[in-house]
């Protein structure tokens, strides 16, 4: 009985000199960038990787990636705008610009993946007057006629938001837009970083500054420039989601949203619209990589809301 009892003795003792197991640190956020998560409901239907008819060349020397320039047949010289798109296959931007009633001109630009690269190039104030000035030169020499060019605009589609945000944040360089197109592509990093805003952390709002400023620009009475933007439903978690921007957005210009359910294109479901003098912005279902895509095969009916908002 005395043994047993020692031997209690000295199990509880042994118990009580190992060290507490260290917490294990939890876990970081899962990248998804997009979802890797699959789902079989929606059309996600794709445009012909034949791109319309029209005039194509390249552009080289002014940025570190050649320059696709597309012209459809309906395109007017003096009449034409230029719409500079960052990111994507280039056949995907053609087929938007070919559907467009009006005259319009394309300036693809797709410099790799992430946005660091394209808000690099862009660093500098002019880039984007160098741009315009070489298309303007190509076109005069290539078809003839006169190409002033002075309706301009940007669309980016996922990390090509990072362009935009350069050339908005340079002043003259802004006021040369007439019209942005955010394709399911604003994002910015959380504070701390990776910390989601359910683990306390926060949007860093001063990347999201240039994107407020257009924005009010396009919604101020009367609009100055116009501006749409497009976003998913899908959660990166290691930097804020095109959604949480966007509800930024709307903080900022004091809008709502009012829910729908719509068709969009390609099969896309609309479920949410903020509307504000020639500001839109449209919310859409879906959390995985093909609902990411389908925004930018979306684009051509996208360009075209931007192109035509009147002022209500």
């Amino acid at each position: 009985m005395a043994m047993a009892a020692s031997a209690v003795a000295l199990t509880v003792g042994a118990c009580r000199n190992v060290p507490e197991p260290a917490h294990a640190p939890a876990p970081a956020p899962a990248a998804q960038n997009p979802s890797p998560m699959v789902e079989r409901t929606r059309e996600h239907s794709r445009l012909d990787t034949i791109a319309p008819d029209g005039e194509q060349f390249t552009i080289t020397g002014v940025l570190p990636s050649p320059i696709v320039v597309f012209v459809a047949p309906s395109a007017v010289d003096a009449e034409a705008g230029l719409l500079v798109h960052f990111n994507g296959a280039p056949y995907v931007a053609r087929h938007a610009a070919a559907a467009q009633r009006q005259s319009v001109v394309l300036a693809a630009v797709h410099l790799g993946a992430g946005s660091g690269v394209y808000e690099r190039t862009f660093a500098e104030a002019g880039v984007l007057s160098r741009i315009r000035a070489a298309v303007a030169d190509s076109l005069a020499a290539r078809l003839g006629g006169e190409w002033p060019l002075r309706r301009v605009f940007l669309s980016g589609f996922s990390a090509g938001y990072g362009a935009i945000r350069a050339i908005l944040g340079h002043s003259e360089d802004a006021a040369e837009v007439e019209g942005v197109l955010l394709l399911d592509g604003l994002h910015v990093s959380y504070v701390p970083e990776r910390t989601p805003l359910a683990s306390g952390g926060v949007l860093d709002t001063a990347r999201l500054t240039p994107f407020i400023d257009y924005a009010r620009k396009a919604a101020a009475d009367p609009p100055v420039g116009r501006m749409v933007v497009t976003h998913s439903e899908i959660f990166p978690g290691t930097f804020a989601s095109t959604t949480e921007t966007a509800d930024n957005l709307l903080a900022g210009l004091g809008i709502r949203r009012t829910p729908v359910l719509e068709w969009g294109p390609g099969g896309m479901q609309l479920l949410s619209t903020a509307r504000k003098g020639r500001f839109l912005l449209l919310g859409f279902a879906g959390n995985t990589a093909p609902d990411h895509v389908d925004h930018y095969h979306g684009m051509g009916e996208f360009l075209d809301r931007l192109l035509r908002i009147d002022v209500r």
